[in-house]
């Protein structure tokens, strides 16, 4: 698993993908923490906000090669005959895209430290933002890595994560159009934006970081039997 993780993190850098993307995020969180600065105020609450939405649009951008690249090159044929569980494979290149993740989101945690020398900072809120962020990219990162595996076009990869990734973002306004019953409450409960906005007012529940867990395992999940399926049918 360390030598995928290696490999793919090298991946990252030595291809634009990783500079864009972090270049990306990095000027979206900059952008709104100047407005935030210029309105005089002290509280990132709308930074996390505004980087919610940003992240569920970019992180398909970050998954987009990790598995259908290989699928082009036929290097994926080459990674199923390593001594090498195909889990700990899809495990490599999803904490890859994790890494890169957890990095575009630091820059959150420089931004309060500015503000804390300056206000007095609510940290727990912070940190609940940081953690809801981060569950956020998660599962986000694990949909998009199986989406990934699905076709050997990034292309296809990206616009079909980023496609996932809005109707997540939609499921509440979809939920609500929706007339009570069975449908509307399924619909809620598998939304990431009532989940994600708890640990944003500083609710630590236990149930929703489960959740953004559970929703990440069954992916990768889904990902390695997606491999398992092409090694034995020879796709």
């Amino acid at each position: 698993m360390g030598a995928v993780y290696s490999r793919e993190m090298q991946a990252y850098f030595m291809t634009p993908i990783g500079y864009v993307y972090l270049a990306a995020f990095w000027l979206l969180a900059g952008y709104e923490f100047s407005v935030i600065i210029l309105n005089g105020q002290a509280d990132l609450t709308a930074e996390y906000s505004f980087l919610y939405t940003m992240a569920v649009l970019l992180i398909p951008i970050l998954t987009m090669r990790l598995m259908s690249e290989d699928r082009r090159q036929r290097t994926d044929k080459l990674l199923m005959s390593a001594p090498v569980s195909l889990f700990r494979v899809v495990l490599g290149k999803y904490l890859a895209a994790l890494t890169v993740y957890l990095a575009s989101i630091a820059i959150t945690l420089v931004y309060a430290v500015v503000l804390a020398a300056h206000s007095v900072q609510q940290w727990a809120l912070v940190f609940g933002n940081f953690a809801g962020l981060f569950v956020v990219g998660m599962a986000g990162i694990a949909l998009c890595l199986f989406i990934s595996s699905l076709t050997e076009n990034q292309m296809v990869a990206a616009v079909g994560g980023l496609a996932a990734m809005v109707l997540l973002l939609a499921l509440d306004a979809i939920a609500a159009a929706v007339p009570s019953g069975l449908l509307r409450t399924a619909l809620y409960a598998i939304s990431f934006v009532s989940r994600y906005y708890e640990l944003t007012v500083g609710m630590l529940n236990v149930t929703d970081l489960c959740y953004f867990v559970s929703f990440s395992v069954i992916f990768l999940f889904l990902t390695v039997r997606m491999q398992e399926r092409r090694r034995w049918s020879g796709v």
